[in-house]
Order: structure tokens, then C-alpha cells, then sequence
């Protein structure tokens, strides 16, 4: 029985070079995307939808991302497998806060907090992406 071992990268690119990759389409994917909501204003006053936080939070969570996936090389058999699990698992745990702003700050409208979502859902596939090496 031959036994299939998990390459860290498929692409050949260096970990060093796949998380600046995850942190910089992170950034341009979450950029477009709140720019086209901020041409609509589908949430006036929102907060969470102005380019400090959500370029910040970008980078953070992309970083974040890439740390977890270095750890997961270290210790894991298999960490394609296993950072692609963890990161849906992160994914769906992210979107929780969000919900709340709809109660939580009166400037909130659910379109507001689906762009939130869309951004979350971006970065996430990206950092996927990009980490395991499936970005050429």
C-alpha cells in the first residue's frame, strides 16, 4: 500500500512568500469589495464599513492566518487539510459578531452586515488559497 504524504505547497512558492500573498489579495479582495458597497450607501454611518478598520482587520485576520498555518506545518501531517478545515470552522465563528451589530449599533442594515460577511468569506478564501499553494 503506497502512502500519500501532503507537500506543504503545490505552487513551489515559500511560506514567507504564499502569507504576503494571502495578506495583499486579502487586502485588494476586501478593498473592492467595500468599495462598491461604500458607492452604494447601503449602510450610512456604519463603522464597520469605513477603510481604517476594515484594512486593519484585514491584515490582522490574513496575519493571523498565516500564523496558524505555519504552526499547522509544524505539527500536522497534512496541514492543507487540516488549515483549510480550521479556516471554514474560523469562518463561520467570525460571521457571529456580525450578527449582533444588527441589535448592537443603530447605524447597522442588514445589507451593511451581509458586505461584512462577503469580506469575511473573501479573506478566508483567499488566505485558503494562497497558503496551501493553490494560487499558481
Amino acid at each position: 500500500m503506497a502512502t500519500v504524504t501532503e507537500t506543504p505547497s503545490q505552487s513551489g512558492r515559500s511560506l514567507v512568500q504564499r502569507g504576503l500573498l494571502a495578506i495583499l489579495l486579502s487586502v485588494l479582495s476586501t478593498a473592492i469589495i467595500l468599495a462598491v458597497a461604500r458607492a452604494v450607501p447601503i449602510a450610512p454611518g456604519f463603522e464597520p464599513l469605513t477603510w481604517p478598520p476594515v484594512i486593519f482587520l484585514t491584515v490582522v485576520g490574513a496575519a493571523g492566518a498565516v500564523a496558524v498555518y505555519w504552526l499547522l506545518s509544524r505539527v500536522s501531517d497534512r496541514p492543507n487539510r487540516t488549515f483549510t478545515i480550521v479556516a471554514a470552522v474560523v469562518l463561520v465563528l467570525s460571521y457571529i459578531p456580525d450578527f449582533f451589530l444588527l441589535s448592537a449599533d443603530e447605524n447597522a442594515t442588514v445589507l451593511g452586515v451581509v458586505v461584512l460577511l462577503l469580506m469575511h468569506t473573501a479573506v478566508a478564501a483567499v488566505c485558503v488559497a494562497a497558503l496551501t499553494g493553490r494560487l499558481g
